[in-house]
């Protein structure tokens, strides 16, 4: 009797081990997420930063830069107001109309020779683009950590857990593209 109370004390010890072990596990890829979130943050603020540091420098050259100086700005005001509401897929909105005019910089910048020339602009709309691409990379991280939580959340011993704690139970938004947009990419052909 006995050795079957030690017995039993120990597989319970090594659940009470299993879950905490389940439960650190999941608040760590919790804690991953936000992070990435941050991150993202991070290089957003960057970009509207070199944004205003471009206009500036190309104030000279072009009346485009009043549209677009208001429009970033809006769009950064409607991002932020978004995130502090918690409305993520605003936010995300928001942040994607800022990418789309940051692409359409390149065709600013071929129609003015001299702005062209500027060294100034030619680095800030070098900035532009690195912005960017650490935006995307970025944005894969948070994806990506979300996915891989999600899928540890749903499997069979970490589900137990996430049952008995639901404030494990997060659900994060991904960041994607409005599904306009993924519609008219679909749609787009190559043509010479």
């Amino acid at each position: 009797m006995k050795t079957f109370m030690i017995g039993v004390l120990i597989i319970l010890a090594l659940l009470f081990l299993g879950f905490i072990g389940i439960y650190n596990k999941l608040i760590r890829m919790i804690e991953a997420i936000r992070n990435n979130q941050k991150q993202i943050d991070i290089q957003l603020d960057r970009r509207f930063k070199v944004f205003e540091s471009l206009i500036n420098t190309v104030k000279k050259y072009m009346d485009y830069e009043k549209t677009t100086l208001v429009d970033v700005i809006s769009l950064r005001t409607q991002a932020t107001t978004a995130a502090a509401a918690g409305d993520q897929k605003g936010r995300m909105e928001a942040e994607n109309a800022i990418s789309k005019i940051a692409s359409n910089l390149n065709l600013v910048f071929e129609q003015y020779p001299n702005l062209k020339a500027n060294e100034n602009a030619l680095q800030l709309q070098e900035e532009i683009v690195n912005t960017e691409n650490k935006l995307t990379f970025a944005k894969q991280a948070l994806n990506d950590s979300i996915e891989r939580y999600n899928a540890t959340k749903k499997s069979f011993i970490e589900g137990i857990v996430v049952f008995f704690v639901p404030t494990l139970n997060v659900n994060f938004e991904y960041w994607q593209l409005p599904e306009a947009t993924v519609a008219e990419q679909e749609k787009y052909t190559v043509k010479f």
